[in-house]
């Protein structure tokens, strides 16, 4: 063999040995036994919701330990008003340095972020799969031509029945159609209702949060407004404006009087003052708590312009070139699960935003609350 032809020959060998020896230095030092263990991935959550003391606490000590069970992922939530998550957020964009992974914060702001350019398109990542969102929530998710959020949690406001009045509904309206929300359940049959449960019993039994700091003011700009006007504010001194003052002043005919002193409807529901009222979820749910087979939860009713009503919306975004969003998406993923959003319903008192919550939660008062909110959001 020619001197030339074995120098080669050693060299290869040689070569071979380096890169077989770099390969197991590699794995040992690096992936094998005595190698140090990969750091976990770690994401920020920053919220304005859940933020009370009791809430934070359910957050980090129930909510999360079973995604990062799960996952491995581990999630820092950091709650914060909203002054100080739009600042944080903006901040970071100018700077080019995010740190935040996700967001959860009520519609208003995230619609705010995302006009400003802050949010990730979450039309890029995978479905989520095993739940359905209403229509109405879906629409509200996109903003300034994106998906800017995923929609996590609800509140709203809704009319409370005593099953007793279902025994005096007037001609044409039945019991199904005030629970599920059909066309015929409008403000006129309301009307009609009201004072058929007068001239029967000779009692008004309708009432309204009108007290000095009750919510009827949400009822009116929320719910008659939009239901007659189509809108809450740009058509306030329009004919058909006009057309709703009318209607409430007959309407008012057959109100409970004493609804100017009540800033909760609960209690004149428990004491059966009235047998219909109106109210935000979080100010009827001790009667349904209490007697949970008295009372139905049912959709406000319709207007010339349709069902108008105030809605609640608490929403989970991605910041723009955020850390982890793989991870942040997962964490997304486990939030809008049906069977976490009712853990949060249970724990906090938020409505789940997904349809199948309403399946699993248990017979009782929260399912009797969350059935009625969904009614309303899907019809």
């Amino acid at each position: 063999m020619p001197a030339l032809s074995r120098l080669g020959l050693v060299l290869a060998v040689v070569i071979a040995i380096v890169v077989v020896g770099v390969a197991a230095w590699y794995y040992l030092a690096l992936q094998g036994p005595g190698a140090p263990e990969a750091k976990p991935v770690k994401i920020v959550w920053a919220s304005t919701q859940l933020v009370p003391p009791k809430e934070q606490a359910f957050v980090r000590q129930e909510l999360l330990p079973e995604f990062e069970k799960e996952t491995g992922i581990d999630v820092e939530f950091v709650g914060m008003s909203y002054s100080d998550l739009s600042l944080k957020l903006e901040s970071e964009q100018r700077a080019g340095k995010v740190t935040i992974s996700v967001i959860a914060d009520l519609h208003g702001g995230l619609d705010l972020f995302a006009s400003k350019g802050w949010l990730e398109d979450l039309s890029k990542f995978p479905p989520l799969t095993g739940r359905t969102f209403p229509q109405v929530l879906e629409q509200y998710s996109r903003l300034h031509g994106i998906k800017a959020y995923v929609p996590w949690l609800t509140a709203t406001y809704v009319m409370v029945v005593n099953k007793k009045a279902f025994e005096y509904l007037p001609p044409g309206l039945t019991e199904e159609d005030v629970i599920k929300g059909t066309e015929k359940w409008t403000y006129d049959a309301l009307l009609a209702w009201a004072k058929n449960l007068y001239e029967k019993t000779g009692r008004k039994l309708l009432g309204f949060p009108a007290g000095p700091n009750g919510l009827f003011v949400r009822f009116l700009h929320g719910y008659l407004y939009p239901s007659f006007t189509g809108a809450q504010v740009k058509n306030f001194d329009s004919p058909e404006a006009i057309e709703m003052w009318n209607y409430l002043k007959e309407l008012w005919k057959y109100v409970n009087p004493a609804s100017t002193t009540w800033d909760a409807m609960a209690d004149p529901l428990l004491r059966e003052e009235v047998w219909i009222a109106w109210d935000h979820t979080a100010r009827i749910k001790d009667a349904i708590t209490t007697k949970p087979d008295e009372f139905v939860v049912v959709p406000a009713p319709r207007g010339p312009k349709g069902r108008g009503f105030i809605l609640v919306i608490v929403g989970l975004a991605i910041p723009k070139n955020a850390p982890n969003q793989e991870a942040a998406w997962k964490l997304i993923d486990y939030l809008t699960r049906p069977e976490t959003e009712v853990k949060i319903l249970r724990k906090v008192g938020f409505f789940p935003a997904v349809q199948e919550a309403s399946g699993i939660i248990p017979e009782g008062p929260l399912k009797i609350l969350a059935e009625g909110v969904n009614r309303q959001l899907s019809t």
